[in-house]
């Protein structure tokens, strides 16, 4: 399957002063994957798994210097190493930190050489190491699939193009305009990681789909014993699972049943943020720009890192969603607003780290929020996000006029209109954003 990483992949791939790679992202959103596709354009691909290869922790005991690390894995594996015709690709490297460490030798010993990096707990093994010790070091930043990722995986890029081409100054023909909704209905069960896109593209089987993501959730919750240096893995379970009922609304350590203390707690939910299996969404007094610069950290919602997966923990059932009167399924737990949070996110460029902010009017008694604030040039933009076609705004309005600003966005399941200062873009042509005046 086609994603958009494989573009930034493929220009770092071309790049004359590029660095060492990191592909950093939580497990399984097709990271490995993605790699081996970049290594078929290489003459040589030497893939190597440091959670299966246990044995070659110790070729990095001792030098660390590129050309006898090379010299000794090339003869281990039986594969050239040649600067500017080997992809070198160390997957779970945090099983092994002196790899780790190693990197930044790569860039000032053997420069040509393409060299990548990968793995499901890598955050947590970066922040073992000084800083120095990865220096000279690139990123990008991986996600589970976006709706535009799981449109093309599902042969609709050319609908996908034509709203695109429309720049949101026209609505979509009627007809195109239910298709896409109906498709965004399906991504919201499926959700974006690769195997449960891959399944219903393959076999059209929502059940499956629903089988392979509580495959998923098993796997992600077995993972915690891995963090459990860090925190219990009941902490984990108790934060992790608590996110999906408090998706929309500002986080509460008090609303966990728990007996565990909220310092507790916090660490757990910074685990899992450092996992990339949530994000934080921070409010921001939004008086100016940056927005990141006026952000109070003791304020903040939590969105999990996959629609499918908050379905799933939600407990959703299918049969009943799918029957649900004027698609009111999305309704339910906030998922419009997640969705969108994980489509803002998605749409950042890969080489940044996600950021999410929101606002919330600080005036006793008053409930005036809105769901999310973005950056655009030098303009603030508020978007709210609505699950049907209705709704009041009077929370955009106040915001405008508070700020002196002269637009706002309304991410909803309407076509593209306007009503005065609002603009509104459907809940599917979310990465139209950007291009949006």
């Amino acid at each position: 399957m086609d994603r958009t990483i494989d573009k930034y992949l493929l220009e770092w791939k071309e790049e004359p002063s590029r660095k060492v790679m990191l592909l950093r992202g939580a497990r399984q959103v097709g990271k490995t994957y993605s790699i081996r596709k970049l290594g078929e354009s290489f003459q040589h691909f030497l893939e190597i798994n440091f959670e299966e290869e246990k044995d070659l922790k110790s070729i990095f005991q001792g030098s660390l210097s590129p050309a006898d690390l090379c010299e000794r894995l090339s003869a281990f594996f039986s594969v050239p190493i040649i600067q500017g015709k080997t992809l070198l690709f160390f997957d779970e490297i945090q099983a092994c930190p002196e790899a780790l460490s190693s990197l930044r030798f790569f860039h000032e010993k053997m420069p040509e050489l393409h060299v990548i990096a990968a793995g499901s707990l890598l955050e947590f093994a970066l922040s073992e190491i000084p800083s120095q010790g990865v220096g000279r070091v690139s990123s990008l930043f991986m996600y589970p699939m976006s709706f535009a990722e799981f449109l093309t995986a599902n042969g609709a890029k050319p609908m996908l193009d034509l709203v695109s081409k429309t720049h949101g100054q026209a609505p979509v023909e009627d007809v195109f305009h239910k298709k896409l909704i109906g498709y965004l209905q399906t991504y919201l069960l499926t959700g974006g990681m690769p195997e449960v896109v891959g399944a219903y593209v393959k076999h059209r089987d929502l059940i499956l789909c629903q089988k392979k993501l509580d495959d998923l959730l098993i796997t992600l919750r077995d993972d915690f014993a891995k963090y459990k240096k860090r925190a219990p893995v009941g902490r984990l379970r108790e934060v992790f699972d608590s996110i999906v009922f408090q998706a929309g609304a500002k986080f509460k350590y008090s609303n966990i049943e728990s007996p565990s203390s909220s310092h507790s707690l916090k660490d757990a939910l910074d685990l899992l943020v450092q996992a990339g299996l949530a994000y934080k969404v921070y409010h921001t007094a939004a008086r100016g720009l940056p927005l990141g610069a006026q952000i109070d950290t003791r304020k903040f919602k939590v969105i999990l890192f996959d629609v499918g997966i908050h379905q799933r923990l939600l407990g959703l059932d299918l049969q009943s969603y799918l029957l649900a009167e004027g698609f009111q399924g999305i309704n339910k737990g906030n998922m419009a607003e997640v969705f969108a949070g994980l489509e803002l996110i998605h749409n950042r460029p890969l080489n940044l780290k996600h950021q999410l902010f929101y606002w919330h009017k600080e005036a006793r008694g008053s409930g005036a929020e809105i769901d999310y604030l973005v950056q655009q040039g030098e303009k603030i933009v508020p978007i709210e996000v609505k699950a049907g076609t209705k709704g009041q705004m009077q929370s955009m309005h106040i915001f405008l006029e508070s700020r002196g600003i002269s637009r706002g966005i309304r991410i909803s399941l309407e076509n593209f209109c306007e009503y005065g200062k609002i603009r509104v873009i459907p809940l599917y042509a979310i990465h139209l954003l950007g291009s949006i005046g």
